[in-house]
């Protein structure tokens, strides 16, 4: 068996689990490419309270993780929970030329949300970055835009409405929000029918 430090695990799962319940908002001027991936799903098998190690189960096998103190909640965990660790991005684009063009920068934020005391263990920590991109293609009969970020990467976004495509050309620059977050999650195992 694998040991593998829950805090990591546990970050993990909160996240998918944090946008399952609460949906990001609509992304603004409607231009967004999203992505969700599950990473790990188990079934609680084991649990050990003195050493705060839980067994885990899947179809690779038996994994052991051990919750450390930042693992809220431990009590709570029983045998036949659910142990789920999502991943999840979404990129949103503002279709509107910065103000100082030239001006490369990148903002980011990061925040940590943890279950209510009395809940299932779960956290999420979510990091968002806000950036200057440039624009370098357009192909308006598809609706997408190539933009290339601040350390160079380039990726396509479409957008959902054709009509923000009038007002930007190909070497202006937009912003960007890129929000990824990574939950970890411990629920109840779905009721039988």
């Amino acid at each position: 068996m694998k040991k593998i430090i829950i805090a990591v695990v546990i970050a993990a799962i909160a996240v998918g689990a944090y946008f399952m319940l609460t949906k990001p908002k609509a992304p603004v001027a409607g231009v967004a490419a999203q992505e969700a991936a599950l990473i790990y799903d188990g079934e609680v098998t084991k649990i050990d309270a003195a050493t705060r190690t839980v067994t885990l189960k899947n179809q690779d096998g038996e994994t052991s993780i051990v919750a450390g103190p930042e693992v809220k909640n431990f009590a709570e965990i029983k045998v036949g929970d659910r142990f789920d660790v999502v991943y999840e991005m979404a990129i949103a684009v503002e279709l509107v030329k910065v103000k100082n063009p030239g001006a490369v920068g990148e903002q980011v934020s990061t925040s940590t949300v943890t279950a209510p005391q009395g809940d299932k263990p779960g956290m999420i920590t979510t990091n968002t970055v806000t950036a200057t991109a440039n624009v370098e293609a357009i192909d308006a009969a598809k609706s997408i835009v190539s933009l290339k970020g601040p350390q160079g990467n380039i990726f396509k976004v479409k957008v959902k409405n054709a009509d923000l495509l009038k007002d930007i050309a190909v070497n202006d620059q937009v912003k960007v929000v890129y929000t990824e977050a990574i939950a970890a999650v411990v629920s109840a195992p779905a009721a039988k029918k």
